[in-house]
């Protein structure tokens, strides 16, 4: 793949060689699956994977630089919408042998005095056209530019560039007048206001068996001054500056308030000899030399290749420029700009076998840098503060990311806290100082904040910072510094973040695991034509009334799971509710029918039960006599025997033993002559089935009165058991 980049919010784009057929497809960004048939590709995607590709899609527009089809022409094309535009062959051809390594785009018309275009950039090495003071250097570096709205010429260029110019980019050490003219990468940082923006370019040398590697630093605005400057035309076969009369408008520039206030709207309505000038003129006389006139860094026997740039605030208020550098033999290395001096504060080897870095990407939220080669990608994370062991390791190693807290070396944007606002609120960023005699120093992006009025859209106060009506510019990191004697410390460190429309954080999902995609299945057709790509379906709008309404939707969705779960869950508790009374109603039925059947037939078993009397073997009285149930009556002298009426017979037709006797509580020390205490119908209660118990008769004038009553409580008891079917188990009241 050499294409890869996102269409809309929910498809990316990607094109590939497929083994010198190239073909393009969308891809569902959600599913990461081909949303779509794959189509031609030749006018998008080079044929040969080491050819220098670059591409991006703007606003549904997508631009690519390549060599393209068999004979490898270079070419900077705008592939679609139609009507597609391609560079000048004849008769001045306007590239040479380029290999394209990036391209950018500038929105120059956001704010814009002019009413200018965006324009987008291109960076490449070509084979020289000029006459330069190195005949031994036959490839120069270029960087060319072109209008996003440029539809080409009426007459004159017409599905061609109408904007179209290019100027060489210079990198040498002066002391060795040693020019690099190799351009290997470039790295666009750019600013709010893009005609402030700045890029990294990484050289090389043409020649293989010398190893040196030079980083410079270039600004957009040179680079558009250079743009306005002289042209250069080929005279007696040679490019020369070019002194004569120049059209007006100017030849190569975008549409602006200009041109529309001499009725020139667009590139079509450009006269013919603006457009002829154009056409013979691509190049500019003048060169782009980098900040400084020479490299922010020189390296020898290395060979980089690919270069990332990151800008980090220090605990200092300093914000420092921080350069990832890939090699061509899988190291990463780290390197800090102090001062305009480059310290190489970390080395790193990615991968076991020595093998060229093909990409590098850095992502901000997640404080790291994924490096690409062709065996895999790497994930490395921005800072390693934790293996400075030591305070002076954390120090002097000059990484704006690592701070001392005492103990540790931490990360500093770990310590930092987090603000996020709508335009217009107002925001209190604390500072509480613990010296009366320090005094807060305000800082945002490392330049300190000059006064504290209203005006300014600052207040200062005991308790901190406030920021009245938040504005987008005021978004930044903001330090407070405690001043005492003229030492600053930092006390508090904040990170604002200014809205123009309604915020919605999104919370950390869990990683899922990667979708296998197949290999797709190319048909063979007989000759590729060009087809136009179709439509993918339409993004969703970003707008805040759409981001409330989802909001709102997941909002209601939640509320409906969970009623629906309580409605179930009290569905399950009646179901259980109403089976327990079901069952215990039919348990109840089926018991009183037991009840009544066992009743009967006990009837039937226990009509038996008998009161006998014992004398001649208690007290040595002779006789015995036998009473039935339901003949009660007097009894003589001598002992009364209670069989109870739950007792059955064994298989001898014998009463079964008795159970041994509980034993009885302790009777109070109160007794009376018969020998029965007043507690003895508690005892009797308390008796268990079979047993018997012994009940004296006793001279009636001995009596005590509790012996009358409880006489009288027995006969009321047994009258009544008289009258009353015997219960199946009867308790020990049933006498």
């Amino acid at each position: 793949s050499l294409l890869f980049t996102r269409y809309n919010e929910t498809h990316l784009y990607v094109c590939g060689t497929n083994a010198f057929r190239p073909l393009c497809a969308y891809i569902d960004a959600e599913r990461f699956s081909f949303s779509s048939g794959f189509e031609e590709g030749r006018d998008r995607c080079p044929y040969d994977p080491a050819k220098g590709f670059t591409g991006l899609i703007v606003d549904g527009e997508m631009f690519t630089a390549s060599q393209y089809e068999f004979r490898s022409s270079p070419d900077i094309r705008r592939n679609f919408p139609f009507p597609t535009l391609r560079t000048e062959e004849a008769p001045t051809r306007w590239l040479l042998e380029a290999d394209f390594v990036g391209s950018v785009l500038l929105k120059e018309s956001i704010n814009s005095s002019i009413g200018d275009d965006d324009k987008i950039y291109f960076f490449f090495t070509e084979r020289s056209q000029e006459q330069i003071a190195y005949p031994s250097q036959t490839k120069v570096s270029r960087v060319a530019r072109v209008c996003k709205t440029d539809w080409g010429g009426q007459r004159t260029l017409q599905r061609k560039w109408t904007s179209f110019l290019k100027a060489r980019m210079v990198c040498s050490v002066p002391e060795y007048e040693l020019h690099l003219n190799i351009l290997r990468d470039v790295f666009v940082l750019q600013e709010r206001d893009a005609r402030s923006s700045i890029f990294y370019g990484v050289f090389g040398l043409e020649w293989k068996n010398i190893k040196a590697s030079a980083i410079c630093q270039y600004a957009f605005s040179d680079v558009q001054k250079v743009f306005e400057g002289p042209y250069m035309e080929v005279q007696d076969s040679k490019w020369r500056e070019y002194t004569g009369k120049v059209p007006d408008p100017r030849p190569g520039s975008c549409i602006t308030d200009l041109h529309r206030s001499q009725n020139i709207n667009s590139s079509r309505d450009l006269p013919d000899n603006v457009l002829t000038f154009a056409r013979r003129h691509p190049l500019m006389a003048k060169q782009v030399h980098p900040i400084g006139v020479r490299p922010l860094m020189f390296k020898r026997s290395v060979n980089y290749v690919k270069i990332a740039v990151h800008k980090e605030p220090a605990l200092d208020g300093n914000i420092y420029t921080v350069l990832f550098l890939g090699t061509d033999d899988g190291w990463l290395h780290r390197a800090v700009d102090i001062d305009g001096e480059m310290h190489i504060i970390e080395e790193l080897q990615l991968f076991d076998e020595p093998q060229p870095i093909e990409s590098m990407v850095i992502s901000s939220p997640l404080r790291s840098v994924y490096v690409g080669s062709y065996s895999g990608v790497v994930q490395v994370p921005m800072s390693t503060c934790k293996r400075y062991t030591s305070c002076y390791d954390c120090v002097f190693a000059r990484d704006p990311f690592c701070g001392w807290d005492g103990k540790v070396c931490v990360e500093i944007s770990s310590r930092a806290q987090k603000r996020s606002v709508m335009s217009g609120d107002d925001v209190l960023l604390q500072c509480e100082l613990h010296s009366n005699l320090a005094t807060p120093r305000w800082t945002l992006n490392g330049r300190e904040l000059q006064g504290y009025d209203l005006n300014s859209g600052y207040r200062i106060g005991t308790d901190g910072l406030l920021i009245i009506g938040a504005r987008t510019q005021q978004s930044g990191i903001y330090r407070c510094f405690a001043l005492e004697n003229s030492v600053s410390v930092l006390v508090y460190l904040y990170t604002v973040r200014v809205h123009t429309e309604p915020y919605f954080p999104v919370e950390p999902t869990a990683t899922t695991n990667p979708t296998t995609i197949s290999s797709p299945t190319v048909f063979s057709t007989g000759s590729p034509t060009e087809q136009p790509l179709p439509s993918p379906p339409a993004p969703l709008p970003s707008r805040p009334e759409f981001q409330t309404y989802r909001h709102m939707e997941a909002v209601y969705i939640s509320l409906v799971a969970v009623l629906g779960g309580l409605c179930l869950v009290l569905t399950v508790v009646l179901l259980y509710v109403s089976f327990c009374t079901r069952r215990a109603s039919q348990d109840r039925k089926f018991s009183q029918q037991g009840l009544q059947v066992l009743g009967a037939s006990e009837r039937k078993r226990s009509s038996h039960l008998e009161l006998k009397t014992i004398s001649s073997h208690c007290n040595g009285r002779q006789g015995r006599r036998s009473i039935s149930v339901p003949s009660f009556g007097d009894m003589g002298d001598g002992f009364l025997q209670i069989v109870p009426g739950e007792g059955q017979m064994s298989p001898a037709k014998t009463p079964p033993p008795a159970p041994p006797l509980p034993m009885p509580p302790p009777l109070p020390n109160m007794d009376y002559a018969n020998g029965l205490s007043a507690t003895l119908p508690s005892v009797l209660r308390k008796m268990n089935g079979n047993s018997y118990v012994l009940l004296r008769q006793a001279d009636p004038d001995g009596m005590s009165p509790l012996y009358h009553s409880f006489t009288e409580e027995l006969n009321r008891i047994l009258e009544k058991r008289k009258h009353t079917q015997l219960d199946l188990q009867p308790d020990e009241s049933s006498i």
